[in-house]
């Protein structure tokens, strides 16, 4: 049974506590549905937040980028990093300015990164990133090959100190707001969805669109 999220002090929430989802499967379930996470360390002292493709296996993140990249050496030397994501699911509009909100699942991950080395985790890493972002384009594409492996980086890093931020439902208006208010209010939802794949230039026109990525399109 998976260990539940954990309650450090930089992993607790201070405002909304309300909001916090102390399930794991929650940070497992952001963290699969949303592609992009944000990695954020201090380098040369200022901080610097990327957005950056990753990969969950289990409760192992990867991400991954160049060997040149000052960011991803800086986050394997064994220093805090902080890696969020967010779904946003709505707009949520209230009959008060100050009560507009948003519907959204967000997760925060604390620790220090990890660079894999070894060549088959490496190739695991890259995998599980693939698999997350292009599922199905590890069998299909051509195989990674020495350079490249040796041209990008992997980090890897602990889900163990986490926190989930969930908000859902109607707006939150004052009750003089709802006895008397007139303004129009609820909540605008939103969805991410893929659109037709377009062929690159150079594919022959008769070259059928592969079926991971047909699937994608029509779920």
């Amino acid at each position: 049974m998976p260990a539940p999220l954990s309650s450090t002090t930089r992993s607790t929430l201070t405002r909304k506590k309300n909001r916090a989802a102390l399930d794991r499967a929650d940070l497992h379930g952001v963290l699969d549905e949303a592609l992009i996470c944000h990695v954020g360390l201090v380098l040369n002292g200022s901080p610097v937040v990327l957005p950056t493709g990753y990969g969950r296996d289990g409760d192992t993140l990867y991400f991954h980028g160049s060997t040149g990249s000052g960011n991803l050496r800086a986050a394997a030397a064994h220093v805090d990093v902080c890696v969020t994501v967010t779904i946003l699911d709505g707009i949520v509009y209230a009959r008060s300015l100050n009560n507009h909100s948003m519907n959204y699942r967000s997760a925060v991950v604390h620790g220090r990164a990890r660079a894999v080395t070894e060549a088959e985790e490496k190739l695991h890493g890259l995998r599980t990133i693939t698999d997350h972002l292009t599922p199905g384009s590890w069998e299909h594409a051509r195989e990674v090959n020495s350079k490249e492996l040796a041209a990008v980086a992997v980090l890897t890093l602990d889900l163990t100190e986490a926190s989930v931020k969930i908000r859902s439902g109607d707006p939150s208006d004052e009750p003089e707001d709802l006895a008397e208010g007139t303004a129009w209010a609820g909540v605008l939802p939103l969805r991410t969805s893929f659109g037709e794949p377009t062929p690159a230039p150079y594919v022959p026109g008769e070259t059928p669109i592969p079926d991971h990525v047909v699937a994608r399109t029509h779920p």
